[in-house]
């Protein structure tokens, strides 16, 4: 650490070793002087300690109001809360992972206490019987499952979900909130009726909207909505507004159904609930 001290009119570079072991230099220097060399020093070395000292509150102030730290209970969203979901379910866990890990736990153990590697060689048929199988049905459930689309709720939305809700708009939310097994997508049969694959007037089935995600929300006029977010990279704004009524139809009774372009190639459906409280 430096220190510059003006004396005379000139300046002096000094060191905190300058100053412990050049004594006898301060010494020689007039009483004034070395007065001026100390005392400058010591306000150097105050002053930097204090601009470290900010420099790092400001740091920890930053990092504490930065908006991009998730946050594992709640998260603002303006006026907003989102409340992750975290709700734990059977139907939210992956068999076909279960069935592979286990089977191919029990096939490896097998084969190692079979040929003396690992201990228990009595119990390596019966491993080898039960994990084949299990492998097996792993894979294949694995190949045939699909994922679960992400959910954001806000916290105005689960109050109202309850006693606003329709029995079918709490159904859509947990089917596509969770794993599925032989659906090429989620609501595939809802899609098909609503844009009739490969018939007259309906789309080609290759074109078809993918569920992307779905967002809980409440109306201007304090009704839940359930918004589906679809990806739909050959289709346009008019393919989903003039469905509109089958969209209404199909997740009906008790709903309004409106349709918004959201981003490029997202489009939303908003599934609005008829029922308010009381």
């Amino acid at each position: 650490m430096e220190l510059a001290a003006v004396i005379g009119g000139g300046a002096i570079l000094c060191s905190k070793g300058f100053v412990a072991t050049r004594r006898t230099y301060l010494n020689d220097l007039p009483s004034a002087s070395a007065v001026a060399v100390l005392n400058n020093y010591r306000d150097t070395i105050f002053s930097r300690t204090q601009i470290e000292n900010r420099s790092r509150r400001i740091t920890v102030e930053s990092r504490a109001a930065d908006p991009t730290q998730k946050s594992s209970i709640v998260t603002d969203a303006g006026d907003l809360i989102i409340i992750p979901d975290n709700e734990f379910s059977i139907a939210k866990v992956s068999f076909g992972v279960i069935g592979l890990s286990v089977g191919v736990t029990l096939l490896s153990y097998g084969f190692g206490a079979y040929f003396n590697i690992l201990p228990g060689s009595e119990w390596s048929a019966l491993m080898l019987t039960y994990g084949f199988p299990l492998a097996i049905i792993g894979m294949a459930l694995k190949y045939a499952e699909l994922k679960p689309v992400p959910c954001l709720s806000y916290s105005d939305a689960v109050l109202l979900r309850e006693k606003c809700a329709t029995p079918i708009l709490k159904q859509v939310r947990s089917d596509v909130t969770r794993y599925r097994y032989g659906d090429e997508q989620h609501l595939e049969e809802a899609l098909k009726r609503i844009f009739q694959y490969g018939q007259g007037g309906g789309i080609a089935r290759r074109n078809a909207p993918v569920l992307k995600m779905i967002r809980e929300q409440v109306t201007e006029d304090s009704r839940y909505c359930l918004v589906l977010v679809f990806e739909a990279k050959a289709l346009n704004l008019s393919e989903f507004e003039k469905r509109q009524e089958k969209f209404a139809s199909f997740f009906g009774p008790g709903i309004t159904a409106e349709i918004a372009g959201a981003e490029s190639n997202l489009f939303e459906v908003r599934l609005i609930s008829n029922a308010t409280l009381q």
